[in-house]
């Protein structure tokens, strides 16, 4: 086929371009992001052969990977960025396109880009599409202290598809909390699991990865724009010493992705039509034969985390589309961000490790340079040159973005080929179609080791991460070692753990394993039910059978962090246990607040918010409070404060009391009961503002919506909250609890017959005790009942 024959809508990349710089080189420039990125286009548009400034004229559309500095939420840029990156790029070459956009983040990225605009193309959406991406992470590292430090932040005009970061799935909560944030952690684990899958010990896997890399480190001390052009052999890539320290267990330093580097890379891509119109000579020409974009399910969903399916399946069908083998392709990049992403593709293709081919035609992320989401458009700017230096041969390109998450593949030849369309969307069906595997947040009892991994710190510390199943359902769960546990960690850094047995435990604050119960214990001697004399940030008053519980935190306006949580939740453990105790009663200090909820300043510092598995106040996750708590409300009652207030039986209100959650004033959720909580609780349409508005209502407005059950004067909450708890005290506390734990009981079930007929042991217990005998006994004897709780 000819170029006469193509639809004149045929995609077809037209030119490359690479720019780098390395701080220890001589004529060093500081570029910006931007800068490296518009260094790049300009060489992809001269690429062309054609007059650069005529094609960069008729670019139509950009789009920009997008840096590490933007791509996690509160991410800092500290030289500054352009507001508005693909624009700014554009700009500096000359180019005023209709459309820009912003891609998410993922070393899927470039790839994604090329499959996508290339369709977009074919559709005749777009005409000449220009694609980059860059990062100046060394640069911005190496310069965030000097006097003289350069500001990057620039404005672009004009409008950005901002497509937004896309992590979901990638970074849940439960992840955070148990440390796994940096990627080599996660990896780790899939790593682990496949040597265990091969039934290889420490020693021959970690000679397997050095064997796998140690030949890109000679195509990277080839490739002018690496970030670290040394060759290195396999014992050395996997031998630690002070210099390859370990950063976690398998990966010394020299196998992990390098993401400080000063690099940029750009393609063209246009219609055949626009390539003949602005004059780009058919030799310059490659075209996509082949594309496919899948997703993994989520990390503890997978079925084998030693594998990687999603990137198998898209390899295979972009084969497919292109209607090659893989024995006919020359020319591989496989992302190579850590030694798994290549393994599990190697694994599902029966492609040999040491394949004659080689495997990189950069020489890899960890040696080339991991150019934070951007690194396989260099892949692709190498496959074009290769490919033109090969007229009809096959280039592919294998992209991977997240935690083995998302992957996009290319095949590329100089050979002309119609726009084939993938069938990407009904093999994302299939894969999301098959049953995720069943895990739990709360893991408590024995258990073996399914994967693990240990995170080296530079500060010489170490810490296990474990996922595993448990023995009692086959539950698979994430935890960690408890800091100091070198029993632990000892298990987990020799020999073989997995399969090993172990005992978990869950916390408000994650799951913690061990070796056994016993030393489960040790580490967290079990607390007892018992009121202590004096606490940091509540104070308890006994008063007969009423405890009363005040948040003691008024300078910050008795909003909670995990510490208060943590008391709080043994506070009314201990209530709840204390047969003496028969009502309690919770507020603030102070006159301004009863609690802003949860301690947002807490949250700013970078430290992770945990909350007790009873949830906040140790009250709102309770799925049953059997005795009364009263919520006496002074001041605000703010976000968690009114969650709190929620969960409890009763709440007396002084005047001067507001309500509110207050949540998504600051990008948050009522996700301690709120949301359900307050739409039973009061008109659904005035919850669906409260939650939604952010809107405070006035003590006497949450009287009228049933919110609160009494209304005091200012300063007399408490008052009236022990006035009430009198009231609940005169009858008898048996009878009190029996009648909570059959509310708690029926609460779901609609029919009041079913409820009326829902068997219950509480009214044969209540039959059997003593207050009910005493109650009817009193009663005939016209006397004041004596109430035991019993």
């Amino acid at each position: 086929m000819t170029a006469p024959d193509l639809d004149p809508r045929t995609p077809v990349l037209v030119g490359v371009g690479q720019a780098s710089e390395r701080i220890e080189d001589p004529g060093y420039r500081r570029l910006s992001a931007v800068e490296l990125a518009a260094e790049a286009v300009r060489v992809a548009l001269a690429d062309t052969g054609a007059d650069p400034d005529a094609v960069a004229a008729a670019v139509d559309t950009v789009a920009g990977v997008r840096q590490f500095e933007i791509s996690t939420p509160g991410a800092f840029a500290p030289l500054g960025r352009s507001d508005n990156y693909p624009r700014s790029v554009a700009g500096r070459v000359g180019a005023n396109p209709r459309r820009a956009v912003l891609e998410v983040v993922g070393g899927q990225g470039p790839q994604h880009l090329v499959n996508e605009f290339a369709a977009t193309i074919a559709d005749g959406g777009c005409e000449v599409a220009l694609l980059f991406g860059s990062e100046a992470i060394s640069t911005a590292q190496h310069l965030a202290g000097a006097e003289d430090k350069p500001d990057f932040t620039e404005h672009a005009e004009g409008s950005l598809e901002d497509r937004g970061l896309g992590l979901r799935g990638l970074a849940t909560r439960h992840m955070l909390m148990h440390g796994l944030v940096e990627p080599a952690g996660q990896y780790s684990l899939f790593e682990n699991a496949r040597r265990a899958r091969l039934k290889m010990s420490r020693e021959e896997y970690a000679a397997a990865m050095g064997e796998l890399f140690a030949p890109f480190t000679t195509v990277a001390a080839r490739n002018p724009h690496s970030a670290a052009p040394v060759e290195r052999t396999a014992e050395e890539l996997t031998t630690p010493t002070d210099a390859n320290r370990l950063v976690t267990d398998p990966y010394p330093r020299y196998v992990v992705a390098r993401e400080k580097v000063n690099q940029g890379a750009a393609v063209v891509l246009t219609s055949v039509g626009a390539a003949q119109r602005l004059g780009i000579p058919q030799e310059r020409w490659v075209f996509l034969h082949g594309h496919a974009d899948l997703r993994e399910r989520g990390l503890l969903d997978r079925d084998d985390l030693s594998a990687y399916p999603a990137a198998v399946a898209a390899t295979r069908h972009a084969l497919e589309v292109a209607g090659i083998d893989l024995d006919d392709v020359s020319a591989v990049d496989l992302y190579s961000c850590f030694p798994i992403a290549v393994f599990a593709l190697c694994d599902g293709l029966d492609l040999a490790p040491d394949d004659p081919r080689g495997l990189t035609l950069t020489g890899g992320l960890p040696f080339f340079g991991g150019a934070g989401n951007n690194y396989s458009m260099h892949a692709i700017a190498e496959a074009v040159h290769l490919l033109r230096a090969r007229p009809g041969a096959y280039a592919l390109v294998g992209a991977n973005g997240g935690m083995l998450s998302k992957y996009s593949v290319g095949v590329y030849s100089t050979t002309p080929a119609p726009w084939r369309p993938d069938r990407s969307t009904e093999l994302q069906a299939e894969l999301d179609a098959v049953p995720a595997t069943a895990h739990t947040e709360h893991a408590d009892g024995w258990a073996t080791i399914e994967t693990y991994t240990v995170l080296y710190r530079k500060s010489g510390t170490r810490r296990g991460i474990v996922i595993g199943r448990l023995e009692s359902d086959g539950t698979r769960f994430l935890a960690n070692t408890e800091d100091g546990d070198e029993a632990m960690l000892d298990l987990l850094s020799t020999g073989e753990p997995i399969g090993a047995r172990v005992f978990v435990r869950s916390f408000g604050f994650g799951n913690r394993v061990t070796v056994s119960r016993e030393r489960m214990d040790e580490l967290f001697p079990p607390r007892p039910a018992v009121l202590r004399q004096s606490y940091e940030h509540a104070l308890v008053r006994r008063d007969g059978h009423l405890l009363e519980v005040t948040i003691n935190r008024p300078e910050a306006r008795n909003s909670l962090h995990p510490e208060a949580n943590a008391e709080l939740d043994e506070i009314f453990d201990a209530y709840f246990a204390d047969p003496d105790l028969w009502v309690a009663i919770l507020t603030g200090a102070g006159e301004k607040a009863f609690s802003a909820g949860n301690d947002l300043a807490y949250t700013a510092s970078g430290k992770l918010p945990w909350v007790p598995k009873n949830g906040f106040a140790g009250l709102t996750n309770r799925e049953h409070l059997p005795k009364p708590v009263i919520a006496a409300v002074n001041g605000y009652a703010m976000g968690g404060g009114l969650e709190i207030a929620l969960a409890c039986h009763l709440v007396v209100a002084d005047e001067t009391a507001q309500f509110a959650l207050s949540e998504v004033k600051v990008g948050l959720i009522a996700s301690a009961g709120g949301l359900v909580r307050l739409p039973r609780t009061v008109p659904p349409t005035v919850a669906n503002e409260m939650i939604l508005t952010g809107r405070r209502i006035t003590a006497r407005e949450a009287l009228d919506y049933g919110l609160v059950n009494r209304v005091v004067g200012p300063g007399q909450a408490v008052e009236g909250a022990r006035r009430l708890a009198a009231e609940i005290l005169e009858g008898s506390p048996t009878s009190v609890r029996a009648s909570l734990q059959v509310m708690a009981e029926t609460r779901g079930i609609a029919d009041t017959v079913a409820v009326v007929n829902h068997p219950t042991t509480a009214l044969d217990e209540l039959l059997v005790s003593e207050d009910a005998i005493e109650g009817v006994t009193a009663f005939v004897q016209k006397r004041r009942p004596q109430w035991r709780n019993r």
